[in-house]
């Protein structure tokens, strides 16, 4: 969704160009949101939005302005969990600044695919040289995700014009997919089952939709519940497609031959659920993004187990992923964004700060695991950095 007009700021020299620079991309209460920051790092956090070299006047009244109204400070801070783990983090920046990068997904080559929201764009990098490509999707287009289907295409979520869509990596050509009804306005997320069909979401629509790439025919299927809001998808072993909800209190599932969907109730009231995840063993892993906890249900014995987590209710857990063995999640709510790894075994968790280049800022709101299960892709989509996490062995 695109950002509404600007919240009120403090006065001062310089307010009228950061209200009509900064909120031409985003809220100025994301300003007023944030942990605050040194004139330095503030420079930095601005470059990765907008490019003002070229206008040094009124780069330094922005920055003169955010340094002295918006200074560091404990505000939302974290609660940082220590640790034996080591990992490592490698960052990309995209090039073009303000596309809001997002929901980074490897291909077969190892090259890895994201999404720039804002700016229509879906891109590539090699890892291996650091080299990034962007194809301009159709106007208004508003990628949401992006994941590698059968014959290596990358589907994308049209998010803002009713679509999904398919780019053929070879020749750049794009083929879209509109939605069969005029009520399914907003493709979200969307997972391949092993058979290549493609289940996606529909959040504000409150619906589920089936893609078969062999046939472009797009069925829907409406939640039980009023107001779901259908989120985050995944596909179990057994072709179950599990669906979260952050309208709700409630996990959706769906029979993958008749699309008939089921709603598992979750036992708090104020529960939303942005993410889920599914273990080797089948068992449904959550964030409480609402309460600010992280969830597991177990198909099988219909069993509810949640946790707090460590930064609190207000933490606002977001993407999540099965991964090294445990669960990994993020913490969008406070400063810096943190990464979080829950041992299932120990019922321990520890965390680190994300960053976005030199300074921690920006929303992971998305990830998922290399094809070979060895690293964590992850992205800061407010500093438009895509970036991969490794746990380092010492080997």
């Amino acid at each position: 969704m695109l950002p509404a007009s600007a919240q009120a700021l403090p006065e001062g020299e310089g307010k009228a160009l950061v209200e009509g620079v900064c909120s031409s991309c985003h809220r100025t209460s994301v300003i007023e949101r944030s942990s605050g920051y040194t004139r330095e790092d503030w420079q930095f956090l601005a470059s990765t939005m907008i490019d003002l070299s070229n206008n040094p006047d009124t780069e330094n009244a922005i920055l003169d302005y955010l340094a002295a109204n918006f200074p560091p400070s404990a505000n939302r801070a974290a609660t940082p969990v220590p640790g034996p783990l080591k990992i490592r983090f490698e960052q990309w920046q995209v090039p073009t600044l303000g596309q809001r990068s997002r929901d980074p997904v490897e291909d077969a080559a190892g090259n890895i695919w994201w999404v720039g929201q804002w700016g229509d764009i879906l891109g590539r990098i090699d890892p291996r040289t650091g080299k990034m490509d962007e194809i301009r999707l159709p106007r208004g287009a508003k990628p949401h995700s992006v994941n590698i289907g059968p014959k290596g295409f990358a589907w994308y979520t049209g998010n803002r014009n009713a679509t999904m869509g398919k780019v053929d990596p070879a020749t750049g050509q794009i083929t879209e997919y509109p939605m069969p009804d005029p009520a399914a306005r907003d493709p979200h997320t969307a997972e391949f089952d092993a058979k290549g069909i493609l289940w996606f979401s529909l959040q504000g629509s409150n619906m589920i939709g089936r893609l078969d790439p062999a046939t472009g025919e797009v069925k829907l299927a409406a939640s039980p519940r009023e107001n779901s809001r259908p989120y985050g998808v995944k596909i179990a072993a057994d072709g179950t497609i599990w669906v979260a909800c952050n309208g709700a209190n409630c996990l959706l599932r769906v029979d993958p031959e008749t699309m008939e969907v089921t709603e598992i109730t979750l036992p708090r009231d104020k529960t939303t659920v942005r993410r889920l995840d599914i273990d080797q063993d089948g068992i449904i892993w959550w964030v409480n993004s609402g309460l600010g906890g992280l969830g597991r249900y177990d198909p099988e014995s219909g069993e509810i187990t949640e946790w707090d987590s460590p930064s609190g209710p207000k933490s606002h857990p977001y993407a999540i992923a099965v991964f090294d063995g445990a669960i990994w999640y993020n913490e969008s709510g406070v400063r810096p964004d943190m990464l979080v790894r829950f041992d299932p075994d120990s019922e321990t968790f520890q965390s680190w700060p994300i960053p976005s280049g030199p300074v921690y800022a920006g929303i992971l709101r998305h990830m998922r695991t290399s094809r070979d299960g060895k690293s964590l892709l992850i992205h800061q989509s407010g500093t438009n950095h895509i970036a991969r996490v490794t746990v380092d062995r010492g080997e």
